[in-house]
């Protein structure tokens, strides 16, 4: 059994790190630009950069180091990322 997942989320390759249930857990990043997306059920926790994701119903949230965003399978989104992004995350 493999407890140890990553010995550093900050530099560890992006991809999924492990499964909970039927959930993945994964890291993800972005570079600076935007980009839109359909989401799936995710919660999310910003590692490091800085940006935005705005959603179809005009909330606007600002991502940073330590910001948790839950989104919903559905949702539309626009991403506009100033500063490199990597968020750790759980989804479904």
């Amino acid at each position: 059994m493999t407890r140890l997942l990553s010995t550093d989320v900050l530099t560890a390759d992006l991809e999924p790190i492990a499964t909970l249930g039927a959930a993945e857990v994964g890291l993800w990043g972005m570079e600076p630009g935007t980009d839109h997306d359909t989401e799936v059920d995710e919660v999310f926790v910003v590692l490091a950069g800085r940006g935005t994701v705005s959603f179809e119903d005009g909330e606007v949230v600002e991502l940073a180091p330590g910001v948790a965003v839950r989104l919903h399978a559905g949702e539309r989104t626009t991403w506009v990322v100033t500063e490199t992004l990597r968020k750790v995350y759980v989804a479904l």
